[in-house]
């Protein structure tokens, strides 16, 4: 690969350089980075670790991981050497403080993400892959970790229709018992509408566990969720107590549940068929009574139909089925996420408030987020990290405006955008009520519910816009 960066050499002899002094905990990083292509180097102080960065393996180091606990430096001082070392290697900072501010003047000083320890072996594995990512740019890479959010519908944010339809659908089905199950890209927000329905569920008070199914080793998928005997299988030395046993009387919220494998596919379906759950290698099973609320990635029919699901279970969990649209299909939502996110950000520590400018709002609304909302707000989280004016206007986005090009080519995008479309996918307009009811659910949104505010901006009285929320099926909740 002549003429391309040192580090991005091959995926067999891509280096993670690895600053910390606790031995248990670099055994892990090493083992959970190899399953990314990387071998690790370990470094126990401030000074080995920029030996090795300068010495014959560094122009290999593909990207560095540094302890914010590490002996002999300053995190953030360490960080701005490295960076001033080897500029193009990104600096991912381990921190136990569960507050941003660390956070935030770790990435003023250089760091491109951070993680929370203990770490998450997924949140090690994204922030790896968007690290080293060759196409991608630093201002639009998701963060590995996430911002704080309330655990209720109030925070989920948007009025295009069908958002709407789907918290709306979301809603009622949490006060059910019924299993549930949310489809929708990565990112579009299932773990936290998961969240907000079991917070408003009759069961919000019993024991609830959450599984991520593409996070964990598939040997130890069959263990942790149906349970074992003691000698059930070499290495079962003792009992081991499932989730859907722990779970008895509460919920289980799977998350990517379309990568469970076949055979606990099938199996799963048969103990919500017959509400009994026998652990491996025990004689008899035990009655369970457990709430599924399940999220996939990619829509389970179709990977029926390709023979890659179980129809059994599909036909448990499709009870109460949840789209969520991607981002690029509610781009009219865009300025309301944009507020809030800013103004969760703004309350962080270490952060202080940002409105947005016009200009900004328009490049947001003209890109088609492919990570979604998970995107949206580590770009605003970044943007907000970085820029020192009160209000974000297109110059803190600068990776985003060179993508997009010229301020017609975002303003034509812009237009696209609005958040009402005239046109069927056929090209023909779409029926006037249809228009009329999208727009009224608009001004709803806008206005937070004020009916006589709605009422004045629409220009119609009171009492007709109730008769239209009536005839147009139109929820004035919503």
């Amino acid at each position: 690969m002549e003429g391309a960066p040192h580090i991005m050499a091959t995926i067999d002899n891509r280096l993670l350089l690895l600053i910390d002094d606790e031995p248990a905990q670099g055994r892990l990083i090493s083992a959970l980075a190899s399953r990314e292509g990387f071998r690790a180097i370990v470094a126990g102080t401030a000074e080995e670790g920029l030996e090795r960065l300068k010495g014959e393996e560094g122009e290999h180091i593909a990207v560095i991981l540094l302890d914010q606990w590490v002996p002999g430096e300053d995190a953030c001082a360490l960080i701005r050497e490295l960076k001033a070392a080897r500029p193009e290697v990104p600096v991912l900072m381990l921190t136990a403080s569960t507050s941003p501010l660390l956070a935030i003047e770790a990435m003023r000083a250089g760091a491109t993400d951070y993680l929370i320890k203990p770490v998450a072996p997924e949140r090690l594995q994204q922030a790896l892959r968007s690290a080293t990512r060759r196409e991608a740019q630093a201002e639009l890479q998701p963060l590995a970790e996430k911002l704080a959010t309330a655990l209720d519908f109030d925070t989920m944010v948007g009025t295009a229709p069908r958002f709407r339809t789907a918290l709306a659908k979301a809603a009622t089905g949490a006060r059910g018992h019924g299993h549930v199950l949310v489809e929708g890209e990565t990112g579009t927000g299932k773990d936290m509408l998961l969240r907000a329905m079991h917070t408003g569920s009759p069961r919000a008070r019993g024991p609830v566990r959450t599984i991520n199914v593409g996070t964990m080793p598939a040997s130890t998928l069959e263990s942790l969720i149906f349970g074992h005997e003691r000698g059930a299988f070499a290495g079962a030395f003792d009992r081991q107590i499932g989730l859907l046993e722990l779970c008895d009387g509460g919920t289980l919220v799977i998350d990517e549940i379309d990568r469970l494998q076949p055979e606990l596919q099938r199996r799963l379906a048969d103990v919500l068929d017959r509400g009994i759950v026998r652990p491996t290698g025990a004689a008899h099973g035990f009655r369970i009574d457990v709430r599924i609320l399940a999220a996939s990635d990619r829509p389970l029919a179709q990977l029926v139909d390709a023979g890659e699901f179980a129809k059994e279970l599909l036909a448990k969990l499709g009870g109460t089925q949840i789209v969520l649209p991607p981002l690029r299909d509610r781009a009219g939502d865009i300025p309301a996420l944009t507020r809030y996110f800013l103004n969760k950000i703004g309350a962080q520590p270490g952060m202080r408030q940002h409105s947005i400018a016009d200009s900004a709002l328009a490049l947001l609304e003209a890109y088609d987020w492919p990570g979604n909302v998970r995107q949206l707000q580590a770009v605003l989280f970044r943007a907000a990290v970085f820029c020192e004016g009160e209000s974000l206007t297109a110059e803190c986005f600068p990776q985003l405006s060179e993508m997009l090009g010229s301020q017609d080519n975002r303003e034509a995008k812009h237009q696209r955008g609005l958040g009402v479309m005239l046109y069927t996918d056929d090209g023909n307009l779409r029926a006037l009520e249809d228009i009329e009811a999208d727009i009224i659910r608009l001004a709803i949104g806008h206005y937070r519910g004020r009916m006589t505010e709605v009422a004045r901006r629409l220009g119609i009285g009171r009492s007709t816009l109730y008769r239209k929320l009536g005839e147009l099926g139109i929820d004035s909740a919503a």
